[in-house]
């Protein structure tokens, strides 16, 4: 068997709780105005995550520790761009964005503008069929759904 799926598995889980868990660490320092504490420690997570993967890397030898500049570059924007991801949930929420608004919008928005993303940078042998742009409008239907129908 594979082992990809299960990794697919373990960051749907994680990113599904994602959004209520900031909403509830903002919530529990006890004032209104908690978003960039709660940001602080979002980051230093992603800080002791990445330490502990380069810790094990280092001693199992898993992986060599070769870097290269444009691979040092991407990754580090690749970086960037999760972090004001999660600054932009982090201030969705602090701005009355509910979570059970907030993520159904992220999480169906995201995999349209990664899939146009992957498809401008490493271009596909053949156009996209009319069902790809059917799965689009379905993507924002069903975000435009969860979001009529939540509950309350």
């Amino acid at each position: 068997m594979k082992s990809w799926p299960l990794f697919v598995v373990c960051t749907v889980l994680c990113w599904g709780a994602y959004v209520p868990m900031i909403h509830h660490g903002q919530l529990a320092f006890g004032t209104k105005n908690s978003a960039l504490r709660a940001f602080l420690f979002i980051g230093a997570a992603y800080f002791l995550i990445a330490g502990i993967t380069l810790g094990y890397l280092l001693i199992s030898k898993a992986e060599p520790l070769q870097l290269t500049r444009l691979g040092v570059g991407l990754s580090t924007l690749a970086g960037v761009l999760g972090a004001l991801g999660a600054l932009g949930i982090v201030f969705a929420i602090k701005s009355g964005g509910a979570p059970i608004a907030v993520a159904p919008l992220v999480f169906a928005g995201a995999p349209v503008v990664n899939t146009i993303v992957a498809m401008l940078w490493d271009k596909p042998a053949e156009p996209p069929r009319v069902m790809f742009f059917v799965g689009i409008v379905l993507a924002c239907a069903g975000a435009a759904i969860v979001l009529r129908f939540k509950p309350v």
